[in-house]
């Protein structure tokens, strides 16, 4: 019988160090944070974070971050469709940057008409803009978040006002008096351009928390397969869409800011003034007893701190399985904006909601959209800046103790002779209507509102035809449906409507649709040569409708003898039955177009690219007309003796021609024959009825499109594996058959002395530099900055197809002086240059009073004596930005620079008059001055004066637009069953500094002339993302 041997000790040993091993490898487990960016520093949503050989992971949320439970130096696989594949060692804290799939970063994909390619494959000039979500200073609008960022591309925002638009030039103007205005697509579907009532700025409709990326076309190339439509460029407004498997996650954004005031015009206070009357007009004059005690600083009196709030939630995730899975994004945001001009208000209600749905194996994919957005204005009078400056700062804002006070809504007001008694006796004195206004009583005492509505709805359907993947079939309808409202209440206290006030609206419904449907055929060869070929042809037809209504009406006030009965009515008596209507004004116009595409490769090196576009438009006789282009791209680094040079990762030639059309700006009926009926008794021609009249309109039956012509060179190169990457372009452009719709022509060859007309030419030529530098990539420092160079020069070519080499056209109105202009279009000079007299200065460099420079020769100063001076556009425009990353920290900046650009400083051309006359008008009331008209101490008020070439003052500016400090954070409140907060808070300062030598308020003035410019603020925002 065998003996049980007991091996108690060994049996516990093993099981200690079973223990012990357990233990160790569970110690060993770790929670592992980390985050996924790409090249851009921008997070990446939904990567993918798996154990390598396994199926154990986790993916990133929306700032990237993940979390695993992993030991360190465990294996790890990172992955997201279109960028490599990395295989890192799990460290916590560990940040990994992916690459695109292209080693050399050029497989992002950049949406151009019609399609999409990869940036490596370009041929024409497109610049693609990713939003910086972390360093994007004061953005209401989607113009903002462009401005000072690309080359070639130059936003000017019209002032300070709330919700204000922005005039965006592409490589210059093309036009002189149609549109040069860009074609804006938004997510597939093209604007008209116009606003709507109450909301002129196109881009109001799109929240910038919603738009991906912006795609901006610039040469012909590229722009020509838009046609009549391209030749002022072209931007793309790709939305943000949900994210395949991506999980359910919800966002929220939202800042506050403050607004003041950067700068006002130096003018008299109350106490100069008294002592500048008394010693002009003698104590004891009437003038002096008309001054007033108090001290006002009238344009304190019309800013404020303006106060503003946006806030922005995002739901996104997606539902389905590999096959067949639908991701969605739904987003609301509200704005609310004051302006620092009190009265002016903008506030804003948006709301998107994308399903961007894959079925059938991947072969049918939907991208579905609605936009929508509610805005209500409140409208400030720009004209109580200037009058903020004119008037009388010892008089007080308001007035308690005249008899008739109340007339005048309590404001301080300048008389005038009153009503007769027997037409209304509580009326002894009215406005002196010549005299300067009350600049408190103008914005307080007028309500000018607006209320708009825009939806943009669009539906994308895209086929990979089963068995023949190869063809795609692509088909696009879309809607931008809009109504605006604009109403304008004056009281009759008001200076603006005096006596009998004013009440007026305009309103306006538009209708936009869009329908467009092409086939896609790709084709590798998988041959030697690797010859790749595609070819696109599609159809497209657009209709654009609008109705204009409105009316005004003034009413004899109650104490009136004519009490209740009506004042004035801008009606219209449509059925001559002496009942008016409101006037209303329906156009349309529709744009039906063929196009196409092909595109050849060979051996990955050379591109080949053709476009072309048949637009047919209802807006001329001849409707057709035709867009060719060509673009060639040659990638250099590809080749042999470019190969082997290491430090060179990319070196590409591109060469563009092509031509595009215009057709914006003008009427929609410009060659219809059309009659205008009316009851002028001194019309010529009588058709029907008694004193009725019947008046052919002007007619031009041969107008047709503005054709612009592109040549491009460009090279796109980068080096220390694009650590450094830039591209430079050079482009000449030439418009024919200039649009105008004001030609004289000769008496009898048509029903009126003006008719719109072909007949004109202009070129643009200019130099594009764009640089990127990637300087510091590691663990804890991220840094890139980004420098963009523009030169550009505008000449007009011809105005009166050769006929007249010496041809000026008139154009920039001043407000000195009675329908005076201090621009001028004429051949050889840059559009809207300033054609103004060559002032005449002493040896101490001050100007002469009434002396300027007889340029002729023939002994008098006349309208001959005129020269053209200097041009309201920057030759050179210059954008800089930096952001700089330490951990969770961030700090970004940008400049920008305007170089030679001038501004005609209309509002102290208006001020320089100081003689007794001038300041005591003939009407009897006082006129403040700037302290540099009181030195000047010019007496005359004449136009030469006031033409002079020192009011064309110099305006290139270097503008800090704005620096913004962030600090991310990440699981803040986590629990257990939570993985908590996300998000950032960021500080920003905009408009903080801007160097220049114009002596006004603000040196970026679009088209040049200086008057009454909202100004723009100085701005503080505390801002805070949240993701949950």
């Amino acid at each position: 019988m065998m003996k049980q041997v007991k091996c108690k000790t060994p049996v516990r040993m093993l099981a200690l160090m079973l223990g012990l091993f357990l233990s160790i490898n569970a110690f060993a487990q770790s929670t592992i944070k980390g985050m996924v960016k790409d090249s851009s520093g921008e997070p990446i949503i939904s990567a993918s974070v798996l154990v390598t050989g396994t199926h154990e992971g986790v993916q990133t949320d929306i700032d990237g971050n993940f979390e695993l439970n992993v030991a360190p130096g465990t294996q790890l696989t990172i992955s997201y469709i279109g960028y490599i594949k990395q295989q890192v060692a799990a460290k916590n804290g560990m940040v990994v940057v992916m690459q695109p799939e292209d080693a050399q970063q050029m497989q992002e994909v950049v949406v151009i008409g019609y399609g999409a390619v990869k940036k490596s494959d370009l041929t024409g000039s497109v610049l693609a803009m990713k939003p910086d979500a972390k360093n994007k200073g004061l953005v209401v609008n989607a113009q903002d978040m462009m401005q000072g960022k690309m080359a070639g591309v130059n936003v000017t925002g019209e002032g300070g006002t709330p919700g204000g638009g922005a005039k965006i030039r592409i490589r210059g103007g093309s036009s002189l008096s149609a549109s040069n205005d860009p074609l804006i697509v938004i997510d597939g579907v093209a604007m008209d351009n116009t606003g709507i009532k109450g909301m002129s700025n196109p881009l109001s409709l799109v929240n910038p928390q919603d738009i991906e990326s912006f795609n901006v076309l610039k040469d012909a190339s590229a722009t020509a397969i838009y046609g009549s439509r391209g030749s002022n460029g072209v931007i793309i407004i790709t939305t943000k869409k949900g994210r395949v498997n991506q999980p359910l996650s919800v966002s929220y954004s939202g800042s506050v800011t403050a607004s003041i005031k950067r700068k006002t015009i130096d003018v008299m206070n109350g106490d100069e003034y008294r002592k500048f009357i008394t010693d002009m007009f003698g104590a004891g004059s009437k003038q002096v007893a008309a001054l007033g005690t108090a001290n006002t600083n009238w344009q304190n009196e019309i800013y404020r701190t303006a106060w503003a709030q946006d806030h922005n939630i995002t739901v996104t995730g997606s539902v389905g399985d590999k096959d067949n899975y639908m991701p969605f994004r739904i987003s609301a945001g509200y704005t609310n904006n004051q302006g620092i001009l009190k009265t002016s208000n903008f506030e804003r209600y948006t709301a998107a909601v994308n399903l961007s749905p894959s079925l059938l194996n991947n072969h049918l994919t939907m991208n579905l959209n609605v936009k929508g957005m509610f805005a209500k204005n409140r409208f400030a009078d720009g004209a109580a800046i200037g009058a903020a400056v004119a008037f009388d700062p010892s008089q007080s804002i308001y007035d308690y103790t005249s008899a008739d006070a109340a007339n005048f809504g309590n404001y301080f007001e300048w008389r005038g002779v009153g009503l007769a008694a027997s037409d209304d006796p509580t009326w002894p004195t009215t406005f002196n209507t010549l005299a300067t206004k009350n600049p408190v009583a103008i914005l307080n005492l007028k309500n000018d509102h607006s209320r708009s509505r825009d939806v943009i709805a669009n539906a994308e359907f895209d086929y990979k035809v089963h068995g023949f993947e190869d063809l795609r079939l692509h088909v696009t309808a879309g809607a931008d449906i809009a109504q605006g409202q604009q109403d304008t209440d004056i009281a009759p206290s008001s200076p603006l409507k005096p006596y009998y006030g004013y009440n007026g609206w305009s309103k306006q419904l538009k209708r936009n649709l869009t329908f467009n449907t092409y086939a896609q055929y790709y084709h590798d060869f998988k041959d030697a040569a690797k010859n790749h070929f595609d070819i696109m042809a599609g159809y497209e037809w657009q209709h654009f409708w609008r109705k204009d209504k409105s009316r005004a009406i003034q009413y004899y006030p109650s104490t009136n003898s004519k009490a209740g009965q009506i004042y004035y009515d801008s009606g219209k008596d449509y059925n001559k039955d002496g009942v008016l209507e409101d006037y209303v004004y329906p156009t349309e116009n529709y744009l039906v177009s063929f196009f196409g595409r092909s595109n050849w490769s060979l051996m990955d090196r050379y591109y080949l690219t053709a476009t072309f576009r048949a637009d047919g438009s209802s807006r001329f006789k001849k409707h057709w007309a035709y867009f060719p282009s060509f673009a060639f791209a040659w990638k250099m680094k590809d080749e042999n003796k470019f190969r082997d040079i290491k430090w060179l990762s990319d070196l590409k030639l591109r060469l563009g021609w092509g031509m595009t059309g215009q057709q914006e700006g003008i009427g929609d009926y410009n060659y219809f024959d059309i009659y205008q009926t009316g009851n002028s008794t001194n019309g010529y021609y009588p058709v029907t009825g008694e004193g009725i009249i019947v008046r052919p309109q002007a007619v031009n039956k041969a107008l047709t499109w503005e054709t612009t012509t592109t040549y491009n060179v460009g090279l796109d190169w980068g080096i220390l594996n694009q650590r450094l990457t830039g591209s430079v372009d050079w482009y000449y452009r030439k418009t024919t058959d200039l649009l105008n719709n004001s030609v004289p022509v000769s008496a009898g060859s048509n029903f009126r002395n003006q008719v719109p007309s072909n007949i004109g030419s202009l070129k643009n030529t200019g130099i594009e530099v764009a640089l990127r530098w990637r300087a510091i990539e590691t663990k804890d420092w991220y840094w890139t900055i980004d420098y963009n160079f523009t030169y550009n020069k505008n000449e007009i070519t011809d105005l009166t197809g050769g006929k007249d080499p010496n041809f000026v056209v008139a154009t920039g109105g001043i407000s000195a002086g009675t329908g005076v202009n201090a621009q001028a279009h004429a051949v050889g000079h840059p559009a809207s240059s300033f054609y103004v007299y060559q002032q005449i200065y002493d040896k101490n460099g001050k100007a002469i009073e009434g002396a300027v420079v007889d340029r002729n020769g023939d002994g008098k100063i006349t309208e001959a004596d005129k020269y053209f001076y200097k041009s309201p556009m920057a030759p050179v425009t210059m954008g800089l930005s930096s952001r700089l990353e330490y951990k969770n920290w961030d700090l970004g900046f940008s400049l920008r620079a305007n170089i030679g650009n001038y501004v005609f400083n209309d509002l102290m051309a208006g001020q320089v008059n100081i003689s007794p006359a001038a300041i005591w008008a003939s009407s009897e009331f006082l006129s403040n001055r700037p302290i540099a008209s009181v030195k000047d101490n010019w007496q005359t008020g004449q136009i030469s004066a006031i033409l002079s070439d020192r009011w064309v003052q110099n305006a290139s500016f270097l503008k800090l637009d704005n620096v913004t400090l962030g600090y991310s954070f990440a699981d803040l409140f986590k629990t257990g069953g939570w993985h908590g907060l996300s998000g950032r808070v960021y500080g920003t300062a905009s408009n903080i500094l801007t160097l220049t030598k114009y002596k006004g308020i603000d040196p970026e003035v679009f088209g040049g002339i200086d008057n009454n410019l909202y100004p723009r603020p100085m701005s503080f925002i505390v801002g805070l993302n949240l993701n949950f």
